[in-house]
């Protein structure tokens, strides 16, 4: 068993951790469906492909490129998510490097929604 010194000093090390985690709340999260159905889709090249254009255009202390699991709509996969904040989150489906790298210039870069490509779009 710790101290209850011990446990105070793991505790405040730990909500200096939390508040760094907050400060990236003004970061650009874009978020890649890579659960099964995601990756047999072809969501792989997609990640690759958004992770090296950031990289590539030193963006990575602005837009933040993940992975994540199941989204929840398999037949719309790949999956991409844009969060910006402030703003309300931008679902792009179908997607391909191709349509992402798209994403990337006009989105990511130039603000601009691309609408064609997203959840909305697909479902009227």
């Amino acid at each position: 068993m710790k101290s209850l010194e011990e446990l105070k000093a793991i505790r405040e090390k730990n909500e200096s951790k939390v508040g760094v985690r907050s400060e990236s709340a003004s970061q650009t999260r874009v978020v890649v469906g890579m659960a099964t159905c995601g990756i047999a889709s072809g969501a792989r090249p997609v990640l690759t492909a958004l992770s090296n254009a950031v990289q590539e255009e030193h963006l990575a202390e602005k837009i933040s490129v993940t992975p994540t699991g199941c989204i929840g709509l398999c037949q719309y996969e790949p999956i991409v998510e844009v969060l910006e904040p402030g703003k309300e989150k931008v679902t792009y489906v179908k997607m391909t490097p191709e349509k992402a790298m798209e994403v990337f210039r006009l989105h990511l870069k130039e603000g601009q929604v691309v609408a064609k490509y997203t959840l909305g779009a697909v479902q009227e």
